[in-house]
């Protein structure tokens, strides 16, 4: 595997006398002698605590770990490139956008991806149901873009209030530690409005084959700006040329059996061995403005835009070809943040963008420190030259060739930092209303969930019947009645059809039990198999 030169790789001073480039030394620089003992009042003990090395090896230990990320736990990634088509469609893509790297055809851009699972732990299997984290940083030569998003193309809620209560609601349960379908489904029967995703979710599209057959969405809709100013909605997917693959329950249960790890496995050894996957970067565009002709709000987060009216749009080519070198530094310390756009990208209104753009960026400060953007996976590959100072774990400081290091401050004439001069027209929404809470006019929870049901293949749909009928079948009658309303609404025949599978599931679980039918019968296989020994 060849050195990756952005990452250090500890310091490149001079050896002492008798060291050669493989020495060991503590992070002090003292050459060790002798790393298999602690220093003992002979050889028995007991230990002292003058033990230098030994603190500073085993206190280090201790911290080996930073604190897991509160959703998107489970993690892998990849280095490669963006190479932008320079048109969008067949349209020059300056018409909609001043951001630099897409307008030149064969332009490319460095780029950093993290695929995760996004509710459960860190060493979670990678076979469980769960929607599929998929973020991509580019090094673009203005700074960073972040995009940030996941597999499915909508999500459960579409106000940031709300997103709290939902993990919550579907991390384990604080008295047992265990997940419950009973608490998950109490959610979504007070939020209508996750019955899109909820279709998608408990369908095969709910356990992706792997990452590198999987599709990828900005979910939020945002902005694109071009050099006079103007703007366009726009939503970004990720189309993987490797095909899309997914899983029904049975067959992720047997992967799990086999291998818990198997998504991350993959992906690191097709890119070993030169399989490198690509994905291309489509987005749909609609001019700005809440379009009442349509019978949702286009910023609305649990609707997709239908494809007959805004198709997608090819803009460029992602292709990852290298693996990481250490997990730690580059994967778990990734950090990334829905507000991270450069000139030419924008914000739009989207309730739950808003919110993820505080959210993202200040659990990485809290998650891996204040500096956490001098980190070498996180840094944008520019100049930079900022006035933040100090902090936790800084290791350098953002200072400027040239610059007074007295002046850590703007506006100066002491030879401090100046502002950029601004390109292309700012771009200035103007708003007229009052400031309020409340929900979209045009909620229309369920219209899309249907189609979507309808569109599945039949044994798509089995599926989804069967996996929505055992979770339903822990829940009180009061939820699962109030689930099944919902779907129904969505389409008469998945109301009835996950009513009778929810009635057959419940039959079959005992009473007592906490979970699914499921859930129960490995509980009691791990009692029946386990061998009897006796004791040590």
């Amino acid at each position: 595997m060849t050195h990756n030169p952005d990452l250090p790789t500890g310091s490149k001073g001079p050896l002492a006398e008798g060291e050669t480039e493989l020495s060991l030394t503590n992070r002090q620089g003292h050459p060790i002698t002798d790393n298999q003992n602690i220093r003992t009042v002979g050889s028995r003990g007991p230990a002292t605590l003058e033990n230098y090395h030994f603190i500073e090896k085993i206190s280090h230990f201790d911290r080996e770990r930073i604190p897991e990320r509160v959703v998107h736990g489970r993690g892998a990634g990849a280095h490669g490139y963006f190479e932008a088509y320079g048109k969008v469609g067949d349209e020059p893509i300056a018409k909609y956008t001043r951001a630099k790297l897409f307008q030149e055809k064969g332009k490319r851009t460095p780029v950093f991806v993290r695929f995760s699972t996004v509710i459960h732990g860190i060493h979670s299997p990678e076979t469980l149901r769960d929607p599929r984290g998929f973020a991509t940083k580019f090094y673009t030569e203005d700074g960073n873009w972040d995009l940030v998003g996941n597999n499915l193309k909508i999500f459960f809620i579409r106000d940031a209030m709300k997103f709290p209560d939902m993990v919550h609601a579907f991390k384990p349960d604080p008295v047992t530690n265990l997940q419950d379908m009973g608490r998950f489904f109490d959610f979504i029967a007070n939020t209508p409005e996750a019955t899109h995703m909820i279709t998608f979710l408990f369908s095969p599209w709910g356990i992706p084959a792997n990452y590198r057959q999987m599709q990828g969405s900005g979910v939020n809709t945002y902005k694109w700006v071009n050099a006079q100013g103007e703007a366009v909605l726009v939503k970004y997917h990720w189309e993987p040329l490797q095909g899309i693959r997914n899983l029904t329950q049975k067959e992720a249960e047997e992967i799990q059996g086999k291998n818990f790890n198997h998504a991350t496995q993959d992906l690191y050894e097709a890119i070993e061995s030169g399989n490198f996957p690509e994905w291309e970067l489509c987005v749909q565009i609609m001019s700005d403005g809440d379009h009442p002709e349509l019978d949702f709000d286009p910023l609305d987060d649990t609707k997709l835009w239908p494809e007959d009216k805004f198709p997608f749009l090819p803009v460029g080519k992602m292709t990852l070809n290298k693996n990481p070198e250490n997990y730690f530094a580059e994967v778990e310390q990734a950090a990334f943040g829905t507000g991270v756009l450069v000139d030419g990208l924008d914000f739009s209104d989207d309730k739950m963008l808003q919110g993820r753009t505080f959210s993202y960026s200040d659990t990485q400060r809290y998650r891996v420190g204040t500096n956490y953007l001098q980190l070498p996976i996180n840094a944008p590959k520019k100049h930079v030259a900022t006035n933040q100072r100090d902090g936790q774990m800084a290791f350098y400081v953002d200072i400027a060739p040239g610059q007074n290091p007295h002046v850590n401050y703007e506006p100066s004439i002491l030879g401090g930092l100046q502002e950029t001069k601004r390109e292309g027209k700012p771009h200035e929404p103007e708003y007229n209303a009052k400031l309020v809470r409340a929900k979209i006019d045009r909620t229309n929870d369920f219209a899309q969930a249907g189609e979507t049901y309808r569109k599945f293949e039949e044994w798509e749909r089995e599926e989804l019947i069967r996996n929505l009928g055992d979770g339903l079948s822990v829940c009180t009658p009061a939820v699962r009645e109030k689930v099944i309303e919902y779907l129904t609404k969505a389409d008469p025949d998945y109301g009835r059809r996950v009513t009778e599978a929810a009635k057959q599931a419940a039959e079959a679980k005992n009473a007592g039990h906490i979970g699914t039918p499921a859930a129960r019968q490995g509980m009691e296989i791990a009692e029946e198999l386990g061998h009897k020994t006796d004791g040590y």
